[in-house]
């Protein structure tokens, strides 16, 4: 029989060699994480632009068809802190803002937007990010030239209830949100929501029939990430408008 002693330091080599094998290998796949990480990213940005991608293809056509990147602040200006608009996390910078607004922080916020252009029409692509019913909801919206109607969405999620809430996931669910429009009538930002005939409404889409409680974070998913965006979208569709006369 083994004393108490042996199968002490046994185990606690043992717990050590494990404990050493399994740093070893996350530091070992870490680089490849980050870089599937990166591919999904730069996959959805194209999706919401309506350019098809594979993970073999997807950072050549981003070079080709993402012809700008730029960094947004609250007041609609475009700004340069020296940081790449692609590795800026948008949960982040609303976090910043959040403090800001409560008298606990000092830095500005800023906020990614995409350009993509393909055959001579751009499109202009945010990132969206919040809560559903389990857990955060991400994605990235596109709207052509007009900062108004939307051009294309990809939403995803980390567990909304199958059959449900993770419709929000789908290609057909995606599809309604295309030439939808965020500004009313008055030049009013009003997003776009998931409601009950949505599909009559220039600003709505269908609800998810059994998924309420995900379709509402999505909708308040959208405004809250939009809204950050609006005034430079009016100082966009401003610059139009005196172009035009």
């Amino acid at each position: 029989m083994f004393s108490n002693r042996y199968i002490f330091i046994y185990a606690t080599v043992l717990v050590v060699v494990i404990a050493a094998v399994l740093s070893m290998t996350a530091q070992f796949l870490q680089p490849f994480q980050q870089r599937n990480i990166r591919i999904a990213k730069i996959q959805d940005i194209l999706t919401s632009a309506g350019i098809d991608s594979k993970r073999t293809n997807a950072e050549e056509l981003f070079d080709r068809y993402i012809v700008e990147q730029r960094l947004i602040n609250r007041h609609g200006d475009i700004v340069d802190d020296g940081r790449n608009p692609f590795d800026v996390e948008l949960r982040d910078e609303l976090r910043r803002l959040q403090d800001l607004e409560r008298g606990r922080g000092t830095e500005e916020p800023v906020f990614p937007l995409f350009i993509s252009e393909v055959n001579g029409e751009r499109k202009y692509i945010v990132p969206v990010i919040g809560r559903g019913l389990w857990g955060p909801l991400w994605g990235y919206v596109a709207l052509l030239g007009d900062f108004n109607t939307i051009a294309g969405v990809v939403f995803d999620h980390a567990g909304e209830t199958p059959g449900l809430g993770s419709q929000i996931a789908e290609s057909w669910f995606h599809k309604q949100f295309v030439g939808k429009r965020i500004f009313d009538d008055n030049d009013n930002f009003v997003s776009v929501r998931l409601m009950r005939g949505g599909a009559n409404n220039p600003h709505g889409v269908d609800a998810l029939s059994g998924g309420t409680i995900t379709g509402d974070g999505l909708s308040e998913t959208i405004q809250t990430s939009l809204e950050n965006y609006v005034p430079y979208f009016r100082n966009q569709r401003r610059q139009q408008q005196q172009n035009i006369k």
